[in-house]
C-alpha cells in the first residue's frame, strides 16, 4: 500500500477548513444548542465552500474525493470546537450508499442535494432492543403488491427532525429459506404512520436525538436502495465510513480539549515556572498527543482502505481506528480538564460539557466491546463469545 501520509492537496484542505472552523469555534456551537437551534449558518458555509460533498461524485455536484477528504474536514472542523455531527450520516452513510448502490433515479434525486447540504438525510439502524447487533434488527419490510409495508421502532437516531428523509435498515424474508435479510430504504420524513419522539438527553448538543415508530408505512419500490439479496455487503458500505467518520469526529474533540489545556499549561503560573514546566503536567499532555497522532494514522489507513474499494480491509482498519480514536479523546478530554483543576469545570472554559460528549465515540455508533468482539473473532480467529 502506498503510504498513508497526506497529498498537499489534503494539507491545503485541512488549513481551509480549520479556518473555517476558526470563524466560528466552539462559543458558536454552544450557543445554538443551548438556544436548541441547529448550525445552520456553518452548514450552509461548509457546503457552498464544497466540504459537505466532498466525498460524493462529481457528476452529482460532488467532490469527487473520498471518505480520506470527508475525514479530514470533520476532524478539522471538530479541532475548531464546531463538528457537524450530521457530516457522519448524511454525506458519509446515506451519501456513499446512494452513491454506491442506489439508482439512477435515487442518485439523481438525493446526491446534489446531499453534496451542495440543501438536503439531509439521516440514518436508522439502532434498535431499543437490539443495540449494537445489528443481526437482532425486527423491523421487518414486506411486500404489498408493487410496494412496501415497514413496521418496526428504531432509537437514538440523530437529526431525524431536519431530514427530509431517513435510510431506515429493515429487514425482508427470503422466500427460499424463510430468513431475514437487512435491507434499505429512503422513508421520507412526512410518510404516514412514520413517527418520532424526541429522547431527553445529557448531552449538550445541537443535534437531537429520536425514538423512531413505523406503524405500516408504506413506501414506492422505488424506496429500496440496491439489490435486496445484497444484504449485508450494502450495509456495511455504510458502516464503515460511519466507523471512519466517528474517529475523525473523536480525533477533532480530543485535540481541541489538547491545545485549550496546552495553552493553559503554558501561562498558568501557581510556583516559579508555569504549569507544564512540571513532566506531572506535561507528560500527561505529550501522551495524549501521541495517541491522538496514533489514532488519526490508523484513521488515514482505514479511509484509504475504503476509498480503494477494499471493504474486508477498510472494516478491520474502521473499527480499529474508531477504537482507538474514542479511547483517546476520552483520555484527552480528561487530562485536559485536570490540567486546568477547578477552572477546567467552568463554563467559561467550555471542556466540562466534552467529558459527557467524549463519551459518545466509545458507545456509539458500536461499542467497544462489540469492536473487541470483531477483532478477537474476525482477525485473531478466536472463537465467537456470542
Amino acid at each position: 500500500m502506498s503510504s498513508v501520509i497526506e497529498t498537499e492537496e489534503h494539507h491545503a484542505l485541512r488549513a481551509a477548513v480549520a479556518a473555517l472552523g476558526q470563524r466560528y469555534g466552539r462559543e458558536y456551537l454552544a450557543r445554538v444548542a443551548r438556544e436548541g437551534g441547529h448550525p445552520d449558518e456553518l452548514w450552509a458555509d461548509a457546503a457552498k465552500l464544497g466540504y459537505l460533498g466532498v466525498n460524493l461524485p462529481e457528476e452529482y455536484g460532488g467532490g469527487g474525493g473520498g471518505i480520506a477528504e470527508l475525514s479530514i474536514v470533520l476532524e478539522e472542523l471538530g479541532a475548531a470546537g464546531c463538528p457537524l455531527l450530521m457530516m457522519v450520516v448524511s454525506p458519509a452513510i446515506c451519501g456513499t450508499v446512494i452513491a454506491r448502490f442506489g439508482t439512477d433515479a435515487q442518485k439523481r434525486a438525493w446526491l446534489p442535494g446531499l453534496a451542495d447540504g440543501s438536503r439531509t438525510m439521516a440514518f436508522g439502524i439502532t434498535e431499543p432492543d437490539a443495540g449494537s447487533n445489528s443481526h437482532r434488527i425486527t423491523t421487518t419490510a414486506r411486500r404489498d403488491g408493487d410496494d412496501w409495508i415497514l413496521t418496526g421502532r428504531k432509537v437514538f437516531i440523530s437529526g431525524v427532525d431536519i431530514a427530509d428523509a431517513t435510510l431506515i435498515v429493515g429487514r425482508t424474508e427470503d422466500a427460499r429459506t424463510g430468513n431475514l435479510k437487512p435491507c434499505l430504504f429512503i422513508v421520507p420524513r412526512d410518510a404516514p404512520g412514520f413517527g418520532r419522539t424526541v429522547i431527553d438527553m445529557e448531552l449538550a448538543a445541537a443535534e437531537k436525538q429520536f425514538e423512531l415508530t413505523l406503524d405500516d408505512v408504506r413506501l414506492p419500490s422505488s424506496a429500496l436502495v440496491g439489490d435486496e439479496d445484497a444484504g449485508l455487503l450494502q450495509l456495511f458500505a455504510g458502516l464503515n465510513p460511519e466507523r471512519i467518520m466517528t474517529a475523525a469526529f473523536a480525533i477533532g474533540m480530543g485535540r481541541y480539549a489538547l491545545a485549550k489545556a496546552v495553552d493553559y499549561a503554558k501561562t498558568r503560573q501557581v510556583w516559579k515556572q508555569p504549569i507544564g514546566g512540571h513532566q506531572a503536567v506535561a507528560h500527561p499532555l505529550a501522551q495524549a498527543h501521541i495517541e491522538l497522532e496514533l489514532a488519526r494514522l490508523m484513521m488515514q489507513k482505514a479511509a484509504r482502505l475504503y476509498d480503494a474499494g477494499d471493504d474486508m480491509g477498510a472494516g478491520e482498519a474502521a473499527n480499529m481506528a474508531k477504537y482507538a480514536a474514542a479511547e483517546a479523546c476520552v483520555r484527552a478530554v480528561d487530562q485536559a480538564v485536570h490540567t486546568l483543576g477547578g477552572n477546567g469545570l467552568t463554563r467559561e472554559y467550555g471542556l466540562a460539557s466534552l467529558i459527557t460528549a467524549s463519551r459518545v465515540a466509545r458507545i456509539a455508533p458500536v461499542s467497544r466491546e462489540m469492536i473487541l468482539n470483531f477483532i478477537s473473532h474476525q482477525t485473531l480467529g478466536l472463537p465467537k463469545s456470542y
